[in-house]
């Protein structure tokens, strides 16, 4: 059995390909889930690749991964520097967490250059664009083959 990466994505990310796209990117969200899918299969993972507009419902997936999953790449978009809640979950899930942005958060608008959940998360991905998602999947790869999983 593979193991399962859970793939989050917060607020506006649905808009990909047609929101501000000199920032980030002509990509849909579908481009990304499907490159996802392709990089697990690849690196011999299961993903599961969701996004939501609504902080409750991805608060319940992070619980619900409990268990069951084997670690969770999230890109919380703005709730990146406003959620306690988001960052209490991820750590209550038990689970390793990889942050990704699609733009470097760093050369943007001083709000975004705190993020609460980068102090709890094993890596962060930014200014890739869809490749920090990738790059993610391929680090939980190697990290679960070293500890036989």
């Amino acid at each position: 059995m593979r193991p399962i990466v859970l793939v989050l994505n917060g607020p506006n990310l649905n808009l990909l390909g047609t929101r501000e796209p000199a920032t980030y990117g002509h990509e849909t969200l579908a481009d990304v889930s499907a490159l996802c899918g392709r990089a697990a299969e690849e690196f011999g993972l299961a993903v599961e690749f969701r996004q939501t507009n609504h902080e409750g419902e991805l608060l319940d997936w992070i619980h619900a991964a409990r268990g069951r999953c084997a670690g969770i790449v999230i890109n919380p978009a703005a709730w990146t520097h406003t959620s306690v809640a988001i960052r209490d979950a991820l750590v209550a899930s038990e689970l390793p967490v990889i942050e990704v942005h699609l733009s470097n958060v760093h050369a943007r608008e001083p709000f975004r250059h705190h993020s609460f959940v980068s102090g709890i998360a094993l890596a962060v991905m930014c200014g890739f664009g869809s490749h920090g998602y990738r790059l993610a999947l391929e680090h939980f790869s190697l990290r679960f083959k070293e500890q036989g999983l």
